[in-house]
């Protein structure tokens, strides 16, 4: 296939754009400067300029493809995601950006549509396993993603043979994502990098297997998809992560009267959700290199280490 892709050299970006290419698919991807441009270049993927909220700019980036991939993002740092303005341009992305790429592909005759989403929209579980059914958070912040899920979606068309694909992701872990910095800001002051009690569930995933999942989203019918490792609780994480890092410090999990007092503001962070991504693997045959944090965060945690000591 022929693919374009937008958020080709955000963190996502610059692992599925290899696992494209090396798939066999030609990639035509979103660079915002000449070094993002130069970097599509070195993976041997085609970078092109465009506005992702114009539609004719779209139209023609999109020419010719027979996918289409949404990933860009504007995640604001986690010092600031409590925040509600902080999510204004991710939120646009998600909100204006996703239904005009999704006409711009139908138009030019593309016939597989993929949306990057999140499962952080699942209002809280408890310790029950959550399937793509189960109850959403009504909480205004996550409209935006629901409203993109629906958009692609709906791209999906049983009599034209089109497909519209949303993948839920758990957390985003990857030693060159600017979350594991902070993380360990957090970390080395005392504080878990995990928002909400100890006890609670957090689905979270490798990029890598993120990644590999855009790939197989590909042959995937039309749907919305859970896309995690197997998640284990915010305390475990936490812990795993002190231990690959080689953290001597203990951390604190939040505390119980700032979880109550920030409630509004700290709610879908803070809430747990033990997603389950059985339909996904059935569907594709997907499953992630690791199989939960506690073993992903040990490679990242020596890629890291390997990075910033070279």
């Amino acid at each position: 296939m022929k693919v374009f892709v937008a958020g080709a050299t955000g963190v996502l970006g610059r692992a599925a754009v290899p696992r494209l290419i090396a798939a066999g698919h030609e990639v035509r991807g979103h660079a915002r400067s000449p070094e993002k441009a130069s970097q599509l270049r070195s993976q041997g993927a085609e970078p092109i300029e465009v506005d992702l909220f114009d539609p004719s700019s779209v139209r023609a980036a999109v020419d010719g493809c027979d996918a289409v991939v949404h990933m860009a993002t504007h995640i604001p740092p986690m010092t600031r995601a409590w925040r509600a303005g902080a999510w204004e341009d991710n939120d646009r992305l998600r909100r204006e950006g996703t239904p005009i790429m999704v006409d711009a592909s139908r138009d030019a005759g593309a016939t597989v549509f993929v949306k990057e989403s999140v499962c952080f929209s699942y209002a809280d579980g408890g310790d029950r396993p959550l399937d793509e059914e189960a109850p959403l958070d009504p909480d205004p912040r996550l409209e935006s993603g629901l409203v993109a899920e629906r958009s692609a979606v709906g791209f999906g068309d049983e009599a034209t043979g089109r497909r519209g694909v949303a993948l839920r992701f758990g957390l985003f872990y990857s030693h060159d994502a600017p979350s594991i910095d902070e993380s360990l800001r957090m970390a080395r002051l005392g504080q878990s990098p995990m928002v909400g009690a100890a006890d609670a569930w957090q689905p979270s995933i490798h990029v890598d297997d993120a990644a590999a999942a855009i790939v197989a989203a590909l042959g995937a019918p039309t749907g919305v998809y859970n896309v995690a490792d197997e998640p284990v609780t915010k305390g475990q994480w936490a812990t795993a992560f002190r231990d690959a890092f080689g953290l001597a410090r203990a951390t604190r999990p939040t505390p119980k009267v700032l979880l109550k007092a920030g409630r509004a503001k700290l709610g879908p962070l803070a809430a747990s959700r033990r997603v389950s991504s059985r339909r996904f693997h059935e569907a594709t045959g997907w499953t992630p290199k690791y199989p939960d944090a506690t073993v992903g965060l040990k490679a990242v945690a020596a890629a890291w280490k390997e990075q910033h000591d070279g």
